[in-house]
């Protein structure tokens, strides 16, 4: 048994204490629904493919299907909590 996970779309890795809920790709944006059962948490993880934008919103378990569904009116609504990430891409002009 493997001991990681990898996101279909975006290959990162999770550790085998998170659990992938749910995964969907959106135009541009990939849409993860993770469970952290060590601190027994639910994350929305949006990530913009193109730009490497990535926002973690921390989600009430009732909540998360809704949330998974409709992540930016869900952001909205959760704005203080949203952590925002972009990726850093480095150039080698050779």
């Amino acid at each position: 048994m493997a001991d990681r996970a990898v996101s279909l779309v975006t290959r990162k890795r999770l550790s085998t204490r998170t659990r992938e809920l749910a995964q969907r790709r959106s135009g541009a944006d990939e849409v993860l629904l993770l469970w952290h059962p060590e601190s027994d948490r639910v994350e929305l993880s949006v990530r913009n493919l193109a730009s490497g934008v990535v926002c973690q919103i921390d989600v009430a378990p009732g909540d998360a299907i809704d949330a998974f569904y409709h992540p930016f009116v869900y952001a909205a609504i959760c704005e203080r909590s949203c952590r925002v990430k972009r990726e850093e891409t480095m150039i080698d002009d050779g």
